[in-house]
C-alpha cells in the first residue's frame, strides 16, 4: 500500500508501530459479498468524515470496493499531545511534518472514504517520527 500523506509530507512512520488493517478490511468485504452483512452495516461513516473526504481527502487511486464509484479518498487523522480530543484532520501534507516535529506521541490514523455510498475503513496508524 503506498504511503500518500505520510511520504508527500517527509514523515515516515515506525515499522514497528504500523498496524494495516487490509486483512480485516477484505474479510469486512467478503461477508458482504456472501450475503452475511449487509451494506448498510459498512457503508455508515459520520457525515463529518464524509465530508472531509470530499473536501480535503486525498484520491485513493482504486474505486469503491462496495459501489466502484471512483471518489473514494483517504483522510488522516492524527491524536496526540496538545490536540483536540477528537485529533486534527490533515488538511495539507506539510501539516503532518509539522506535527512530526513536535515532543510528544503523536498517531496517525488513515482512512478510507467513499462520499458516494458512505463506506469507510481504517486502511493503517502509526505513529509519526520525522525522516
Amino acid at each position: 500500500m503506498p504511503d500518500t500523506v505520510a511520504a508527500a509530507s517527509g514523515v515516515q512512520p515506525e515499522p514497528a508501530s504500523t498496524v494495516d488493517y487490509r486483512l480485516v478490511r477484505t474479510h469486512v468485504l467478503h461477508r458482504l459479498k456472501s450475503g452475511t452483512r449487509m451494506a448498510d452495516d459498512v457503508c455508515d461513516a459520520h457525515p463529518e468524515l464524509v465530508r472531509a473526504g470530499r473536501e480535503v481527502g486525498s484520491a485513493a487511486g482504486e474505486p469503491c470496493p462496495v459501489c466502484q464509484g471512483d471518489q473514494l479518498a483517504l483522510v488522516s487523522y492524527v491524536f496526540g499531545p496538545r490536540l483536540p480530543a477528537h485529533g486534527r484532520c490533515i488538511s495539507y501534507p506539510t501539516e503532518i511534518a509539522k506535527l512530526a516535529r513536535r515532543k510528544g506521541r503523536f498517531t496517525c490514523y488513515e482512512v478510507e472514504v467513499c462520499p458516494e455510498c458512505r463506506w469507510n475503513h481504517l486502511r493503517r496508524s502509526y505513529v509519526l517520527q520525522p525522516c
